[in-house]
């Protein structure tokens, strides 16, 4: 017993770097820190910049039709949210997605949902003709399959993506100016104290919050909790008047670290039409049950959870 958990301590460190996680709805949030109230020509010059830099197109298997929404007719939709490790220990090549999230928008409820994805979930690799945990789609075809991947999985057309490098967390957490968390339990991770209940955080203590795993009695569903209270902690702060007191770090995080397929236009409406949704966010959680392949540790989502996941995000996209 003490072995294994030297073992898996070792294992931690080893990975600790890539566990860094991802506050990825700001990926549109932070996109759209633009025209709020008809702001200067500098300030559009520069958000259109940015947008222009973080934006990259991705070709995807299959017929487009249904994945297609009309945002500026204020439909419902969602995004792949994925947090990839190309940054993590000095990596350069493509990397996989150390975070996967999906999240659905519906402007006409004013709700957001976000639903967390156990990223050793054993799926079917669109694409790639192989059963595998499903954030090697991203290593095998980038977003695209990663897309691809998921939207087979929970039976929903997935209509956009953002990724963000894990370089940029603290930075991003910085640049608006630290967030707000609600911390169920006390615990200390990495030389930090986190005392129960609410507590600011700036980057590099959001950073150490959201990666504890292996001292949270709920593992690492517990840490993907931390996650997604992160994610709202940092959607609420740039959607408030704040954010734009700082938005050119904002930018400048984003533009390094963010790349996604929304247009500088459909970003323009997403702050228009679809703030309110954004501001109002409700989070779940996709669980599964582990288990041994090869001497490979996965995640079995049981058929009764898998249905309740597409049902609960089919609704939000009707």
């Amino acid at each position: 017993m003490a072995e294994r958990k030297k073992r898996k301590r070792q294992g931690v460190k080893k990975t600790s770097t890539s566990k860094k996680i991802l506050f990825t709805l700001l990926g549109i949030l932070l996109a759209i820190v633009l025209v709020i109230v008809g702001v200067g020509a500098k300030m559009y010059y520069d958000v259109k910049s940015t947008a222009d830099d973080t934006y990259e197109s991705v070709n995807r298997d299959g017929s487009s039709d249904e994945r297609q929404v009309n945002l500026s007719q204020q439909e419902p939709f969602s995004v792949l949210l994925l947090g990839v490790d190309t940054g993590a220990l000095g990596r350069t090549e493509q990397g996989r997605s150390d975070t996967m999230m999906v999240a659905t928008v519906n402007p006409t409820t004013d709700e957001s949902l976000l639903v967390s994805l156990p990223r050793d979930t054993y799926t079917e690799i669109v694409g790639h003709n192989t059963q595998d945990k499903m954030n090697h789609a991203y290593a095998f075809g980038g977003a695209a399959m990663s897309m691809d991947t998921v939207e087979k999985l929970l039976d929903i057309p997935i209509n956009h993506y953002i990724t963000i490098n894990m370089e940029g967390i603290e930075s991003l957490v910085d640049a608006v100016g630290g967030i707000e968390v609600n911390n169920p339990f006390e615990f200390t991770y990495n030389g930090t104290n986190f005392p129960k209940g609410k507590q600011q955080l700036d980057g590099e203590t959001a950073l150490k919050y959201s990666r504890m795993r292996y001292d949270d009695p709920n593992g690492d569903y517990g840490r993907q909790e931390r996650q997604r209270q992160i994610i709202t902690g940092v959607a609420k702060k740039v959607l408030s008047t704040k954010g734009l007191s700082n938005y050119q770090s904002i930018l400048t995080t984003m533009g390094e670290n963010v790349k996604t397929d929304l247009s500088f236009s459909e970003m323009r409406t997403l702050m228009g039409d679809y703030r309110a949704a954004f501001g109002n966010i409700k989070t779940d959680q996709m669980k599964g049950e582990g288990f041994m392949q090869d001497g490979v540790s996965y995640q079995r989502i049981d058929p009764t959870e898998l249905k309740r996941v597409q049902d609960e995000l089919k609704t939000q996209l009707k």
